[in-house]
């Protein structure tokens, strides 16, 4: 409790502290009560970073999640042959560094001499521009992707472990096929499963920072300091120097991700129940 208090409850109460003043040219740090949250609200930048992870979210996460579902769905088959090699090969991007995963994808994603350049090269056309307006948010989306799906499958395929012999032998009793089975044994065990793995998503997701932040590099003039609420308060923290209005937005975000992730539990719990 100790732990917990100073590692999370203190910042909390700092940041919300912090969210109550402002900085001003004369006088210093005045108390200006609810005066940041009426800026922010009304803030274009926070609003267009905050629209760009909510689509990232609605788009990206059920596409993780379907390719995760599938994966631990055929790992759990017994019909996958080196089933313990393919569970650990779609680990393994997990356990690379996000900072060297996002490096790593940057340069397949060049375009002079990455993968993608090659193929472009080969094809004779731009067939791929990961570095362009359009697909700069799909490139990010498949770093993400990429990094989490074994983190995820992970979760489900232990949940499925969990499914007592029993059921699979009832099911084979009346007949039940591969299908059949799914649909009626191992979806309903998953479903705790997948609103952990989906809670777990969101706050991802609105968390979104060392994938952009890296690629800005590769991509200034598309990926600007307010490209994600993330991005948007540490820039006005630590390189704007506007520690309270950065406070503010962060306080914003959470108590936005903890509501999305509130709901999304309490329409699982519900359909448990």
């Amino acid at each position: 409790m100790v732990a917990f208090a100073f590692a999370f409850l203190a910042p909390v109460l700092y940041s919300l502290y912090l969210s109550l003043f402002r900085n001003q040219l004369m006088g210093g740090n005045q108390f200006v009560g609810l005066a940041n949250y009426s800026a922010a609200f009304t803030d274009p930048k926070f609003w267009d970073g905050t629209g760009r992870v909510l689509l990232f979210l609605v788009v990206q996460v059920p596409i993780m999640l379907a390719v995760a579902l599938a994966a631990a769905l055929v790992i759990d088959s017994g019909r996958l042959f080196g089933k313990r090699f393919t569970r650990i090969a779609l680990f393994v991007p997990y356990a690379v560094p996000g900072v060297v995963a996002v490096l790593m994808w940057g340069f397949l994603y060049g375009d002079r001499i990455g993968l993608v350049g090659w193929i472009n090269e080969a094809a004779g056309s731009q067939v791929l521009t990961p570095f362009s307006r359009e697909w700069m948010l799909v490139a990010i989306g498949n770093i993400v992707t990429w990094e989490f799906v074994g983190y995820n499958m992970l979760i489900l395929y232990s949940a499925l472990r969990t499914v007592p012999g029993e059921l699979y032998e009832a099911a084979a009793i009346d007949g039940a096929g591969q299908w059949r089975v799914i649909r009626a044994v191992k979806l309903p065990a998953l479903r705790g499963a997948l609103v952990i793995a989906t809670i777990f998503s969101i706050i991802g997701s609105f968390q979104l920072f060392n994938e952009p932040n890296i690629l800005k590099v590769l991509a200034p003039t598309l990926i600007s300091s307010s490209y994600t609420p993330n991005m948007y308060a540490y820039n006005l923290s630590f390189l704007g120097q506007q520690v309270n209005y950065a406070a503010t937005v962060a306080i914003i975000m959470g108590v936005l991700t903890a509501a999305i992730a509130y709901v999304v539990q309490l329409r699982g719990t519900r359909r448990d129940s």
